[in-house]
């Protein structure tokens, strides 16, 4: 973890600085002179060597400086905090719809069901793996918010106060936002039960009479589930990536809208601090989730 966060710093602070422009030009406004440039990235410390203002923004992250924002002029962990919110709503719903089809078309998948059931589950997973989530989102909002208006398309409301209205709003951008997940999650847990199946521990758990019932749920479906956990974890992670999209289609007031305002304006601590929150987000889900498989696999607990 240690280790890729370190890696995933470097790229951070140097990503933004290969994008043409200059923070310095931005503040500066119209026609300004090279002077009054030069003075405001005195001021930012854009003058300095690279090097030293790595060290400098990475000894304020480890005593809990974000630093502040070159643009809005506002600490940047207070711009994060009031944005967060949004996000986390938007993600958590998402992933609680990418888990739940993701799973359960999964396992209809890899049960001993019909060869129609099975091509139904087929081309969904293969239609929404190659449909991204902006052009869901954009299908979603014709078909549920324009041909038949049964949700809002846009905006938002905090979950703490209106809750059933703001589960309204986040339906359509979470849904678009799940979809192509979950059809990864379907696809490889279908794979792995089919694979499962094909052991020869199954084919002797059928001759002595185990109902097929019992052979997907205590047998197929325990030995495939490691996979599918490890596969949520790092969705999860791609749902905070994709939030940036969905939430601009969707006119949603998140980190999305924040981080896409602080590449046009090159703020440079704003886009450093949110990659690096992403980042760590994911880290720390993939590690929770690699703990989940060991307590569910017994092999790779005892280093098998």
């Amino acid at each position: 973890m240690l280790f890729v966060l370190v890696v995933s710093s470097i790229v951070a602070f140097i990503l933004p600085r290969l994008a043409p422009g200059d923070p310095a030009v931005v503040l500066a406004g119209p026609d300004p002179s090279p002077a009054t440039v030069e003075a405001i990235r005195q001021q930012l410390g854009l003058n300095l060597p690279l090097w030293q203002q790595y060290l400098d923004w990475m000894g304020g992250l480890l005593k809990g400086d974000l630093g502040q924002s070159y643009v809005l002029h506002r600490p940047v962990g207070e711009l994060i905090a009031g944005r967060l919110e949004s996000t986390l709503e938007l993600a958590a719903l998402a992933a609680l719809i990418m888990i739940a089809v993701g799973l359960g078309l999964g396992m209809l998948g890899g049960s001993p069901r019909s060869r129609w059931a099975r091509s139904i589950i087929d081309v969904f997973n293969t239609t929404f793996l190659a449909v991204p989530p902006f052009l869901t989102g954009l299908l979603l909002i014709l078909l549920l918010g324009i041909v038949i208006p049964l949700l809002p398309v846009s905006g938002e409301m905090g979950f703490f106060e209106d809750p059933g209205i703001s589960i309204q709003f986040l339906i359509l951008p979470a849904t678009a936002l799940a979809l192509p997940q979950a059809a990864v999650v379907a696809r490889l847990l279908q794979t792995s039960m089919l694979q499962i199946r094909s052991e020869d521990f199954v084919d002797l758990a059928t001759a002595k009479g185990v109902s097929p019932f019992r052979i997907t749920h205590k047998h197929v479906l325990r030995n495939s589930f490691g996979n599918a956990v490890v596969v949520i974890g790092l969705r999860i992670g791609e749902l905070l990536a994709g939030a940036i999209v969905v939430e601009s289609i969707f006119a949603r007031n998140g980190l999305g809208s924040l981080a896409v305002s602080s590449v046009q304006s090159r703020d440079y601590l704003v886009i450093q601090v949110l990659i690096m929150s992403a980042v760590f987000i994911a880290v720390v889900i993939q590690l929770l989730s690699e703990i989940v498989l060991a307590a569910l696999d017994p092999r790779i607990r005892l280093g098998a």
